[in-house]
């Protein structure tokens, strides 16, 4: 490889997904040359954000594609139970607000939104679904910053920045072959977390990370997020906590996507390999417990689960990519599962003795409980009782990780001294734990790189316009 001569821009973006692309466009559109830099081949562009469905903003009213008001509060209260306060409030509200009808502005710059699809109602209100998915909505935001003069390297890894006096001066950047050096005034590092990084995951959770499946992009290294940390940025958030859901088993290793998902969840029970349930399954709306499903099947014996339902329950949820298991009866169910068919015969009966009778309500939280069991089922529990008998391999599908690097408002990254690099912005999953102490709730990842994509990229631009 050799070195090619230095180019130098007014605004560098490390990274191709939404937050990216957010700051891209707000900096051309406030005046400045902007760079960006795409570590993917064009048709894997977009990061993560390609495999989302919605976004959850801020809005007084409804519209053509959300049926009534999210205002402030309850949004503040749904994020507050999910991190059960482990959250930067400022940052946090912050968040919130700038989401406010941000929806327009996506209108505004290419994004397309439908109205809530089948088994996804709990979310027709918070949350707005993007018309042809995050794919459609990434390719419409490139289309859009291409018009706006954004220009765009793909196939661009950047192995390392040139930080001086917490100044950012340039960027080593693996291209075609070749080794570039690129300056700028100033960087948005929106590179995502460190979730495609195996080696990285085992340091925190040791062995249990060899079954991990990581459903995002395989780019997604944590490179920047290391270099950073590297050159004296300040740290927050735990290593172990991430956006980690409950996924088929059968998914592959990376970039399964969303479609790997489950959401059968709370309408069955989960058992683990010795066919012994281990959580609630019914303890809140799906899109408000899905994220802490991963975390609960990394913690089972070989990190594996099972989700059982029945007949009644099998058109309630989203379609899955891989069909079920499916069984005439729960011992060929158990044996197609390799779980013990009498421990499992034991669960499910313990299961429906324990059930208290109430009115089912899959769009509201139910009166259909247990008692005395441990654990409960707090809600939409139902006898599993009819045949035919579904079962789904669970494996923990880790989206992205909250190790991040420490903000403040202006998205300005914060160094270990306790001051913002001045000309340093970071936006997305690699500034996310500064927000997402633990836990997750649909949609909101997205929120955190639309809000303060755009923030890093209009403070960016004014730092150098």
């Amino acid at each position: 490889m050799t070195e090619e001569q230095s180019s130098l821009y007014d605004v560098l973006v490390v990274g191709g997904g939404n937050a990216a692309l957010c700051a891209a466009m707000t900096a051309r559109e406030a005046g400045a040359r902007v760079l960006v830099l795409e570590a993917s081949p064009k048709h894997f562009r977009g990061g993560n954000s390609r495999h989302t469905r919605n976004l959850r903003y801020m809005h007084e009213s409804g519209n053509d594609f959300l049926t009534g008001p999210y205002p402030e509060e309850e949004f503040w209260d749904d994020l507050i139970r999910v991190t059960e306060g482990n959250t930067d409030e400022e940052l946090a509200r912050l968040t919130i607000r700038e989401s406010n009808n941000v929806g327009e502005w996506m209108q505004d710059h290419g994004c397309r939104f439908q109205p809530a699809m089948r088994g996804t109602l709990h979310l027709s209100r918070t949350n707005a679904f993007f018309l042809g998915g995050g794919r459609a909505l990434i390719n419409s935001y490139y289309v859009t910053a291409e018009k706006l003069g954004v220009e765009i390297l793909y196939n661009a890894e950047v192995d390392d920045l040139e930080i001086k006096d917490d100044l950012f001066v340039s960027a080593l950047v693996k291209s075609e072959g070749l080794i570039q050096k690129i300056e700028a005034k100033a960087v948005v590092l929106a590179s995502g977390g460190f979730q495609a990084n195996l080696e990285w995951l085992q340091e925190s959770w040791g062995d249990a990370a060899k079954n991990f499946i990581v459903r995002g992009s395989p780019y997604d290294t944590g490179r920047m997020l290391r270099v950073l940390l590297d050159n004296g940025a300040k740290q927050i958030g735990d290593p172990r906590q991430c956006h980690a859901v409950a996924i088929d088993a059968r998914a592959p290793k990376f970039d399964g996507g969303i479609v790997t998902r489950l959401d059968c969840v709370s309408f069955g029970v989960v058992v683990n390999k010795e066919a012994q349930r281990f959580y609630d399954e019914g303890e809140d709306f799906w899109p408000k417990r899905y994220a802490i499903w991963g975390r609960l099947v990394a913690q089972q014996p070989d990190q594996i689960a099972y989700s059982i339902i029945d007949a009644k329950s099998i058109d309630l949820f989203m379609p899955s990519v891989f069909p079920p298991f499916e069984a005439s009866s729960l011992n060929d169910l158990a044996r197609q599962l390799e779980l013990d068919p009498e421990a499992l015969g034991q669960t499910i009966g313990d299961f429906n003795n324990g059930i208290r009778p109430g009115e089912f309500d899959p769009g509201e939280l139910d009166n259909c409980q247990t008692q005395g069991l441990k654990p409960q089922k707090s809600h939409w529990a139902r006898p599993i009782d009819t045949p035919p008998f579904y079962g789904y391999p669970l494996r923990p599908g880790i989206t992205f990780t909250y190790l991040s690097v420490a903000v403040n408002k202006n998205a300005q990254v914060i160094m270990q001294t306790n001051r913002p690099a001045a000309n340093i912005f970071a936006a997305g999953e690699i500034m996310s734990g500064n927000i997402l102490g633990k836990g997750y709730m649909a949609g909101f990842g997205m929120t955190i790189g639309t809000v303060f994509g755009r923030i890093a990229g209009r403070e960016a631009a004014g730092y150098v316009v």
